[in-house]
């Protein structure tokens, strides 16, 4: 690596961002993504810390690079403040605050999408529903449930509406949740239970009859809650009696 010396000396920022260009672009940071310290920086190509500093700031103004105070400077875009703000959201979250939510955000996403959804839309969520059905494992059903769920926000053509399902998605794909969910959905009389609703679901959002649509979609989540509080209690049960045996 060619560094600054007496005879070249290189102590200016245009020099220090055309290096750090170069170095960014060859990957000569790690696949962690974090860069040196400016000192360590400085040290490497030759060059004074100020230097170093102004083409950061370039690179950072350019979303090539973050930086965190106290955590160091990173390669890539900075995170946005609402990323960390969900995983907060993950972590406090339980399965009864999730259905809450559900609950009155789905029925008016189905409702939407029965006014909204193109043939293709439609054609698509047939499709899901089957690969649900067919799925041989609860990873596999999970997978194509959550997508059953998403095109139908999605059919409803309400970019918000979908930013707020995405966030709820997102909360829902928690392994402790998740872990819940297919306990409650485990066994065929579930699985097929579930596949029938998301077929009245289709059907009325085909029908173009949101009253139908919501009120299937309500129902659909009710089964959901009404399972899992079983699972937990049950759960909590079984845990009870292990603790006395122990």
């Amino acid at each position: 690596m060619v560094q600054g010396t007496a005879d070249q000396p290189h102590d200016n920022s245009n020099y220090a961002l055309d290096r750090l260009r170069e170095l960014l672009q060859a990957g000569e940071f790690g696949p962690e993504g974090r860069l040196p310290t400016e000192r360590a920086l400085a040290e490497m190509l030759g060059i004074s810390r100020r230097a170093v500093r102004r083409a950061l700031e370039v690179l950072e103004a350019e979303e090539l690079i973050w930086r965190r105070q106290g955590s160091g400077t990173f390669i890539g875009k900075k995170p946005s403040d609402w990323t960390e703000h969900l995983g907060a959201l993950v972590a406090g979250t339980d399965f009864m605050e999730i259905l809450e939510v559900r609950l009155r955000i789905e029925p008016q996403l189905a409702q939407l999408a029965a006014m909204r959804a193109k043939p293709a839309d439609i054609a698509k969520m047939h499709e899901i529903a089957a690969r649900i059905i067919e799925s041989s494992d609860a990873d596999a059903r999970e997978l194509w449930d959550g997508a059953l769920h998403r095109l139908i926000a999605q059919s409803a053509g309400n970019q918000l509406f979908l930013s707020i399902f995405d966030v709820i998605n997102r909360v829902r794909q928690d392994e402790a949740w998740r872990a819940i969910r297919e306990r409650a959905r485990s066994g065929s009389d579930a699985v097929n239970m579930s596949f029938q609703q998301h077929r009245v679901i289709i059907d009325a959002i085909a029908a173009h009859d949101p009253v139908r649509a919501g009120e299937a979609m309500r129902e659909h989540l009710l089964m959901l809650q009404e399972r899992l509080i079983r699972t937990t209690s049950l759960g909590a049960i079984e845990s009870g009696r292990l603790s006395e045996v122990g």
